[in-house]
């Protein structure tokens, strides 16, 4: 990711085919470097004709990732390189869709937006592309060094460090190897290098984790802060049950020790039940959020990045273990220090129904009652914003009026379908189709375009408007 302070794009700037071909051939501090982008591919020739989603990818992207075929192999250099025979790599959910997991589909043909490719590989199950979970099929990006002008910002990149070197060496290395990028290729017809200069483009490398996992730690804490008061709220409750159930056993405690047992297997008996409680209801919240994982999961609501990697594994056992544990035995220290040294004389005198409890028992059970309902009001204060924040930002205007109303599709047309020189029947064909549809019942305007608001595309180019003239240098209008 780079920065152009000239523009106003403040470390959002995507990467660019020159930027990625002098990174990787003079960079210093990378292992590798490889560049992709969304792709919508049309699939002929297998079944049924579809459109699926694609990635078209360098040839070091996969292996930065650290991904490994289940069958075949990855794209190589050779494969990345222009005019190269055409090849492309499925995913395991396409691959078992499209060709019944047949293990013998490597080496197969399959016509992808009208060019035959060969099936080189096909990737594990495991394996999600960062957070694009329905790219079916991976194509090499194939892009020539020799054709390759400035500007064309709309890739993404990704690099794999060398081990010891930080960020920010990393970003000096950017930062010495931008000025040479901008010297190393010619400017797009109607610019000049100087527009380049310009903008100010630098560096701005920063980890995967932030492009992947976003903001969501913040909300993760959050949740985990509302987690920790329910737990104390159940704590204090759970103590306060002990501690009248110890209280209603002092009788049995002081008989116990009247006939022979010391301070050590009263302990011991008192905090066997504790743990006892607190593995049970260990394991029967472990039962209850399964269960509630695999009804999220099914939903599947949006803003939760690599929702399908959620899951209980070893680290999520053993940290419920060690927490059961270490609350069943905090829990279980207050009856057991209040009544594990009961004198047997006295514990059989206050043995009676009609013997009232002291204030020091009366000022341990006041004390839990008021810690319990105090987190339980902080608990109710707090949901409490969450619900009207949840609100405010459910009513937050979409940009559009009656977002509901709005229908949207997509439709490509291969380019090796139409030839250069009949590229003005696809007009024609967008036309048509848009008075078809404009002609139903209820439909109020029609429109083509080359993107939607908020789907996500982050594509930067410039915008020129044909009826100005524009001076040498001078930056028009950026896309975001």
């Amino acid at each position: 990711m780079h920065s152009a302070p000239g523009i106003g794009f403040n470390g959002d700037l995507n990467m660019a085919p020159f930027i990625y071909f002098i990174e990787r051939e003079q960079g210093s501090t990378f292992q590798d470097v490889g560049m992709y982008n969304g792709d919508s591919l049309s699939v002929t020739g297998v079944g049924q004709p579809e459109d699926v989603s694609g990635l078209d990818v360098t040839d070091g992207t996969l292996p930065i990732l650290g991904v490994k075929p289940v069958l075949g192999r990855l794209f190589t250099r050779q494969d990345d390189s222009p005019n190269a025979p055409k090849t492309v790599i499925l995913s395991h959910a396409y691959w078992q869709r499209k060709f019944g997991s047949d293990k013998t589909v490597v080496g197969r043909a399959i016509t992808i937006d009208g060019n035959t490719r060969e099936i080189i590989g096909v990737l594990p199950r495991s394996f999600t592309f960062l957070d694009n979970y329905d790219a079916a099929l991976f194509l090499p990006m194939q892009a020539d060094r020799s054709k390759t002008k400035l500007g064309n910002f709309s890739f993404r990149g990704i690099a794999r460090i060398k081990p010891g070197v930080s960020l920010n060496q990393v970003n000096a290395d950017v930062n010495r190897l931008l000025p040479i990028a901008v010297r190393a290729f010619p400017a797009p017809e109607g610019f000049s290098a100087a527009l380049f200069e310009k903008v100010r483009i630098s560096s701005s490398v920063h980890t995967l984790k932030r492009d992947v996992i976003g903001d969501v730690g913040n909300v993760l804490w959050v949740l985990m802060g509302s987690i920790v008061v329910v737990l104390l709220v159940a704590c204090a409750n759970v103590a306060n049950l002990l501690l009248v159930r110890a209280e209603g056993r002092r009788q049995e405690i002081a008989i116990r020790s009247a006939l022979g047992a010391g301070r050590s297997e009263i302990t011991a008996g008192l905090l066997t039940e504790s743990f006892v409680l607190g593995i049970t209801g260990g394991a029967i919240a472990l039962a209850l959020a399964f269960g509630a994982l695999r009804i999220l999961v099914a939903i599947a609501p949006t803003g939760l990045p690599r929702l399908h990697e959620i899951g209980i594994n070893l680290p999520v056992l053993l940290f419920t273990l060690v927490t059961t544990l270490l609350v069943s035995g905090v829990i279980g220290l207050l009856p057991i220090l209040k009544y594990s040294r009961i004198h047997v004389s006295t514990g059989l005198r206050e043995g009676g129904r009609a013997l009232s409890q002291s204030r020091e028992r009366q000022r341990a059970r006041k004390s839990l009652v008021v810690v319990q309902v105090a987190l339980a009001l902080l608990l109710l204060i707090c949901s409490g914003l969450m619900v009207r924040t949840f609100r405010a930002l459910a009513n937050v205007s979409a940009g559009f009026a009656d977002p509901a109303t709005i229908e949207n599709f997509r439709i490509y047309v291969p380019e090796t379908t139409i030839p250069d020189k009949e590229s003005e029947r696809v007009l024609r064909m967008q036309q048509a189709i848009a008075d078809k549809l404009g002609s139903i019942p209820n439909v109020s305007s029609v429109a083509f375009s080359s993107q939607i608001p908020m789907d996500n595309h982050d594509s930067n180019d410039l915008v020129f408007a044909q009826d100005r003239t524009y001076r040498e240098g001078e930056i028009p209008p950026i896309t975001y």
